[in-house]
């Protein structure tokens, strides 16, 4: 029998991407973002605090993309993260990535009210990077204990 990909898994199947940070506040999620690019995915940098991640546009807003997405990643400080979830269900955004300890019961119960399908307590990196790294030990532990 064929092991079926996990919630967390499946996120990735998901063809165009938002990643959301403030780099003023704290890095952009770069290893999120080029992982994306990396597996050949449309993704936008969401920084209201810059005009630019790693050389590409960064956009302020999920209202100023040139296009909507179908998943978004979301790391900014906590407590902006239920506005984000918001500004998701607002753009018709279904799937939603909220970084290990970035979420909020607030957060947590406006993606459920909404229907957002919310993926939290863990790294998006940890799916999206090689397994000789930080983040492919990490995946490694994960997969042993059941939680991956």
């Amino acid at each position: 029998m064929e092991k079926q990909p996990s919630a967390y898994e499946s996120f990735f199947d998901l063809g165009s991407f938002g990643v959301v940070g403030r780099s003023k506040v704290k890095p952009f999620p770069l290893l999120s973002y080029r992982g994306l690019k990396a597996k050949g995915k449309k993704v936008y940098a969401i920084d209201p605090s810059s005009d630019s991640i790693d050389g590409d546009k960064a956009y302020p807003s999920l209202a100023a993309l040139p296009e909507p997405v179908e998943g978004l990643i979301v790391e900014v400080p906590k407590a902006e993260t239920k506005d984000w979830v918001a500004a998701a269900a607002e753009a018709g955004i279904r799937d939603v990535w909220v970084h290990m300890a970035h979420d909020t019961p607030e957060a947590v119960a406006l993606a459920k009210e909404k229907g957002i399908h919310l993926r939290t307590g863990t790294c998006a990196v940890m799916y999206l990077a090689p397994t000789l790294s930080y983040h492919g030990i990490h995946k490694l532990i994960m997969k042993l204990t059941g939680k991956y």
